[in-house]
């Protein structure tokens, strides 16, 4: 072996939701292999599914993450309403979006702050930091707060809400319950866009790509729940053709399935995504922030993909600010939705990106089949095809810094691996 030749290995990747890790082959100076593997245990949420009523879809999928479960209520809601032949509207639609308000919010806070500014500021996590940084430490874990009592207000508790079904709510606010929430949002608001001045100073390698960007997009707002999903390179379909153009593949090195194009292409979902497509449907002031900050209607660096997350925290304490100021209970917490049998199709914009569900369910609403792809399952090719550009820019560095740096990449993406059923550990061969 000559002295360029190196095997750099994270066997457990930090400040990652789930476990897995990353092989970094260097011969001669040159990388030769980049794998994220993924060898969290598989979690069978889609088996579990067959054979439940249609009822529990919610509160099933909702297990399948503590950080983003709103993701995977309202995916299989909407699929299932959409089996059913229902169209929730009004001021339950409105609700919808305030919960998913509350997830973006509790979701970006915590990235930003806890799991992914240490790398920047060179620290080895967010205790290390708040010995020299304590009030950023403690803006970030007050604005989760808020994200998180947005969720429990609407939801039912912080983790795995109870109060969401199948054609709206069990239980709606009243106005008087949703008036301190509002005071606390003004706050959150204020904190948002003083995370998006912060995270715009933190260092910033260069490190450019022409992406294939995929998200949903709505004729009139920036995406939660509804809309097309659509690319910069053109496409531009109906939810329910989804599976007419992403297919998924498994890879020995991996207990999540990789998606990719049916063409053969790699995509990238997400935060990046989201802006790039739909930087027209933010608020002015959410895009005044990012230009401020220095980001374009476009941002093509994963990196700085923590100040994206940052201007999505200030849109969205903005939209449940609307929301809350708006609101007029509805006459019922929910429509009534009479089982039928039929396929339903739902996808919505988790923290991380596009979260796809498919179910089948017979006459009397029993589930037969169901098919979920998260957004980390979508980006891991795109992740892996990073880092073989970053590793073989940087493969001089020395091997710890080289490392690090790695991992950094990896926390870009803010995979959530037990979604997909992984985790992440980074090997580097040299």
């Amino acid at each position: 072996m000559s002295g360029d030749d190196k095997t750099l290995k994270v066997n457990y990747l930090a400040r990652v939701e789930g476990e897995g890790g990353i092989k970094v082959a260097i011969k001669d100076g040159r990388v030769t292999e980049v794998n994220l593997n993924i060898f969290e245990p598989p979690r069978f949420f889609e088996a579990f599914l067959r054979g439940r009523k249609f009822t529990e879809a919610p509160d099933i999928t909702a297990r399948i993450c503590g950080i983003c479960p709103v993701a995977y209520q309202m995916s299989s809601i909407h699929a299932m309403e959409q089996a059913c032949g229902v169209i929730v509207d009004g001021p339950l639609r409105e609700l919808r979006r305030l919960l998913y308000c509350g997830e973006w919010i509790e979701s970006h806070a915590l990235h930003v702050y806890l799991l992914h500014a240490p790398d920047f500021l060179g620290y080895e996590d967010a205790l290390q930091m708040s010995k020299d940084h304590r009030e950023v430490v403690q803006q970030g874990l007050q604005l989760k707060k808020a994200g998180n009592e947005i969720v429990s207000l609407i939801g039912g508790r912080e983790i795995h809400p109870i109060n969401v079904r199948v054609g709206g709510f069990y239980r709606v606010p009243t106005r008087q319950e949703l008036a301190p929430l509002a005071e606390k949002l003004k706050w959150a608001r204020d904190a948002a866009l003083e995370t998006v001045r912060f995270t715009a100073t933190l260092p910033f390698p260069e490190f450019e790509h022409e992406y294939e960007f995929v998200a949903l997009r709505h004729p009139d707002e920036y995406p939660f729940n509804e809309g097309r999903i659509v690319s910069n390179k053109g496409l531009d379909i109906d939810i329910n053709d989804y599976e007419e153009h992403f297919v998924e593949e498994h890879v020995e090195r991996s207990n999540a399935l990789h998606s990719v194009k049916k063409d053969g292409g790699i995509y990238f979902v997400g935060p990046l995504a989201r802006y790039s497509l739909n930087f027209d449907r933010l608020t002015p002031t959410a895009q005044q922030a990012a230009k401020e900050a220095g980001l374009g209607p476009v941002c093509k660096n994963p990196f700085r993909s923590i100040i994206v997350r940052s201007v999505e925290t200030l849109y969205a304490c903005e939209e449940a600010l609307r929301i809350i100021e708006g609101y007029e209970p509805p006459e019922r917490p929910f429509v009534d939705v009479t089982p039928r049998e039929g396929v339903g199709y739902g996808c919505t914009e988790a923290p991380r990106g596009i979260l796809y569900h498919r179910y089948r369910i017979d006459a009397d609403g029993i589930i037969q089949d169901a098919k979920i792809v998260p957004p980390t399952s979508q980006n891991q090719r795109i992740i892996e095809d990073d880092l073989f550009r970053f590793a073989s820019a940087h493969a001089s560095l020395p091997t710890d810094e080289l490392t690090r740096r790695c991992e950094q990449a990896v926390r870009n993406y803010d995979p959530c691996i037990s979604c997909a059923t992984h985790l992440l550990k980074v090997e580097v061969e040299k």
